[in-house]
Formats: structure tokens, sequence, C-alpha cells
């Protein structure tokens, strides 16, 4: 094991910090920004394409099925698919997610998280060349399905590892630019949309369909490049691989590095104890208070990143500009691509900004903003309706954006920190879970209810956002401004006793060392979970 000396550049000695903020406070002390440290630098590209980018396909996939509603060769091939049919052919994406997502723990601590990723897109592939290629509404229904069940593996996968990877001073920015690639996904396909409308042969639909294969395999061509999860390679036993990665990408190589240390320690220590207190079954996920509080925070997450009216403009925008007067597919289409840049614009500015606010304070800002919000689209869609003449100017509000404030910018990376290392993966899964479930009953329901509802429909989504901005309220805990092993055992008061304790031991002992030895050990006690 390395031993835990002084900090050589004047530092407090890691024995007079407090153990409960010991990684945190070491990673202020690092004041060189990471685009002038070459293997972060690295790090950081390659995690673009692999893990930020993974979002791409989700929003490549909403836009698409946005934009081919206003594509003449797609509604003639599919004989102008609305309301039931069309919920069938949106919804399947979200089924094969659902049917997936028990498995994906098991592929995902099991086999690492880049392995997992790896399965997802290739899954993804497959989805969508079978996509391109359907001759039929069935076979177009099962790509769609086949589509679904990869993306939640990739997704659970890179979320955790951008988590796990990530240098303490980045991790959430990462984290909050994971959901803003959306966005590039959704650009992209309204962009192709747009350009490929009017073309007469059946390549108007299918060139957006073969396209969606890009970021699947930007994700299988890129994987190589990136290292394995420090926190899965410990828990497997493989502690000196972790330590070689820590020291690489935190500290540039530096194996003497005061954070390096601090950080394995802090992950061998936790992952320790977690092991001890705590099994990784599923039902293990129940069995205290303090896991079925995170549960349940992860579960309305899932839910209210659906059911904040947010799937409405996603999926059926074509329908609802229909509902305010908009009826050309030139205009349908040249709105869909506006609204994906603009969305692109500010989750962008808010990954980059939000993430270094407390989490609970932007959600509370994000959920009370949509309630005005789709209020105000409710009114304005009500007085398009029934104004003579039509309110046109009114009918534009329906556009106004919110939902990038904390949904979009922090969801991934609340839910990294609100739950411990054996448990993430599971985590995560239920929050897609539920996250899919909600937008299946949506894809499925939603043009159902724009069809014989109208205007009225917006009022099921004003009720529950009022509920999101008391559930918020009383139930979310702050978590900014700590590393992953300091919020390990958030709810667990004698739990996080007794880590604070054994690391603390563990830097005096090595402390005391340092004064003996000069001489640095590699890592090699580590907890071995296989």
């Amino acid at each position: 094991m390395a031993e835990i000396g002084q900090e050589k550049r004047g530092t407090t000695p890691l024995k007079e910090i407090e153990p409960n903020v010991l990684v945190s406070e070491l990673a202020k002390h690092d004041t060189t920004p990471w685009y002038r440290k070459p293997n972060l630098r690295y790090l950081y590209f390659v995690l673009f394409p692999t893990c930020i980018g993974v979002e791409m396909t989700s929003g490549f996939d909403s836009s698409m099925m946005n934009g081919l509603q206003a594509v003449d060769s797609w509604n003639l091939f599919y004989n102008h698919p609305r309301s039931t049919l069309l919920g069938v052919m949106s919804a399947m994406y979200s089924a094969g997610a659902i049917v997936a997502l028990p498995l994906i723990p098991f592929v995902s601590d099991g086999l690492g998280r880049r392995r997992a990723i790896l399965f997802g897109s290739i899954i993804m592939v497959i989805g969508a060349v079978l996509q391109t290629a359907a001759q039929n509404f069935a076979m177009f229904v099962v790509a769609r399905f086949i589509l679904g069940l990869g993306i939640p593996f990739a997704i659970v996968a890179a979320s955790s590892l951008l988590g796990e990877l990530g240098h303490p001073k980045e991790r959430a920015i990462l984290g909050s630019l994971f959901n803003s690639c959306y966005f590039i996904g959704s650009i992209v396909a309204a962009g192709v949309t747009f350009g490929t409308f009017k073309m007469k042969s059946n390549w108007g639909w299918r060139t957006p369909s073969i396209l969606q294969i890009a970021p699947s395999a930007l994700q299988i061509i890129f994987l190589p490049l990136i290292p394995e999860s420090p926190r899965w390679l410990i828990s497997k036993g493989r502690g000196d691989e972790a330590f070689s990665v820590l020291a690489k990408y935190h500290a540039e190589g530096d194996r003497e590095s005061e954070l390096v240390k601090a950080e394995f320690i802090q992950i061998e220590r936790t992952l320790e104890l977690e092991r001890e207190t705590a099994k990784v079954g599923w039902r293990d996920l129940f069995k205290t208070a303090g896991m079925r509080r995170r549960v349940l925070i992860g579960s309305f997450l899932g839910l209210a990143t659906q059911w904040s009216g947010n799937g409405l403009i996603s999926y059926f925008m074509a329908p609802i500009l229909e509902t305010i007067g908009i009826h050309d597919n030139y205009r349908k289409n040249e709105i869909n691509l506006i609204y994906s840049c603009w969305g692109f614009i500010n989750a962008t500015i808010l990954a980059l900004t939000v993430s270094r606010f407390n989490r609970r304070t932007a959600y509370l800002a994000c959920t009370g903003s949509l309630l005005l919000v789709y209020t105000g689209l409710t009114v304005a869609s009500a007085r398009y309706q029934i104004s003579e003449p039509k309110n046109q100017a009114a009918s534009r509000t329906v556009l106004a954006p919110c939902y990038n404030l904390a949904y979009n910018a922090l969801t991934y990376t609340f839910l990294v920190e609100l739950f411990p290392y054996h448990s993430r993966s599971k985590g995560i899964a239920v929050f897609q879970w539920f996250s899919r479930m909600a937008g299946f009953f949506n894809q499925f329901v939603n043009p159902i209810g724009l069809a014989n509802a109208q205007w009225k429909f917006y009022t099921s989504y004003i009720a529950f956002l009022a509920f999101e901005v008391v559930f918020v309220f009383f139930l979310f805990p702050e978590t900014s401004g700590r590393s992953l092993e300091e919020l390990a055992f958030l709810f667990e008061g004698k739990e996080q006793k007794e880590q604070l304790k054994r690391v603390e031991q563990e830097i005096h002992h090595h402390e005391d060392q340092s004064d003996e030895k000069t001489s640095i050990d590699p890592p090699v006690k580590t907890v071995n979970n296989a």
C-alpha cells in the first residue's frame, strides 16, 4: 500500500483534514485546469464519443420520430399512423428498455462498465439496421423494440463510468454534459428529416433511420481507448490497476500524489464496508430505510423526467403544432430543428454552470418554473382554440423551455452521487425502469389524449408538476461538494461513522510509516468482490 505522506506544496497534512471531506478538500488544492493536463485532457476527449455521447442516441430517436411524422414518404408507407398506431411505434423503444433493465446490473457490475457499453451499442446497431430495412409496420415496431433493448445497457454503464473516472473537480460537469448530448442527436435527426421530408422515395425516412447507427458506432470504435472504472477494478481485486488509472489521469502519472492516495484509501475502505454492511441483490435495495429512500427518489426521478411535459414535445411536436394552427410540414420540421438547437444551447450552458450549485435548490427552481410554464402552455393553447381570430402570439408560448434546468443538467450526476458503488447500477436501472415505463405510457397515451382532449390534456401535467415541487422540497437531500465515497453512507449514520473511522486509521497509519520509509510500495490490498 502506498504511504500517505505530507503534501509537498505546503498544504495541510492528510491526517489534519477531516476524513469526511478528505478527497473533496484535496481536489480544491489542485488549481491547474483540466485542459493543461495532457492525460486528463486525453481522457475527457475519448469520454465524449464513448460515454458522454451515449445520450445522442436517445436524442436522435425522439427527434427522428418527431420529424418522421412530417415526412410524406413515411406517412404514405405506414398509412398515416396516428393515435394508437403512432403510440405503439413510439412506445416500443421504451418497451425494449423495460425488458432489458433487470439484466443491466449483472452485465455492468459483472463484466465491467466498458463491456456493458459495448454490449448495448452492438444491440442498437442491429436495431437501427432492421429499422432502416423495415418492410412493414410489424418490422418497424420490432426494430424499435431492439433499439430499446440496447440503450439502457449503455446509459447505465456510461453514466456510472463518467462519475467513477472523472476528476473530483469535474465529475459533476461530466455527468451534466451527459444529458446535454441528447440535443446533439436531436439536432442531427431534426436536420436530416428537415432535409429529406420532401423526398418522394422511401429514402426520405430510411436515411434518418440508418444514421441512427452513428452514435453507437462511435462508442464501439473508441471504447478500447478508455480505462475501466477504478472502483470496479478494486471491487474485483485489481487494486494495482486501479491505482495506476487514478495516478495517470488524476495526477498526470504522479504515484506520490496525495489526492490519488486519498482517493484510493477512500474507495478501498468504503467498498470494504459496503460489502460488510449490505448485500447487493435486488431485494436488498429495500431492506434499510436509507436504501428505500434512495429507491423512492430514483423512482420519482424516472417518472418526473418523463411526466414533466417534455415527453409531449420530444415525440409529438407535430400534432401539438397542429393544435395551434401549424399544418405545413416544412414549418413543422423547421420548428423541430430550431427547438433542438435552442435546447442544446441552453442545456450545455446549464450543464457547465448549474452543477456548481446546490442540487436541491436547482431541482426546486426547475420544478417550480416548469409548473409555471405548463400552466401558461395550457392557457395559451386554450386561448388559441377559443379566440377569434386565432391568437398566434399565444400559441408560440408553448415552445418555452424550462426542463433543462435540473432534469437534464443534473439527473445522472445526482443519481451517481445518491447511490453507493455496490447499488449504483441497480439504482440507475430503477430510475431507467420508471423512466421507460413512464415513457411507454406517454408515447402510447399522449397521441390519444392530444387527439381527443387537445389543450385540456395538458392539465394532467400541471397536477403532476405541482406534486413534483412538494416531493423535491421534502425528500431530496443535498449532495453537492463531496466525493462519491463521502456520499456513500448519506442516510446511514452508523456506517458513516465506521467509514470515517477506518479512513482516518488508514491515514494515520501511513502518515506514521512515512516518517520511517522513503519508498513507495504499490497498493495491493483491495476489496475482492469476484
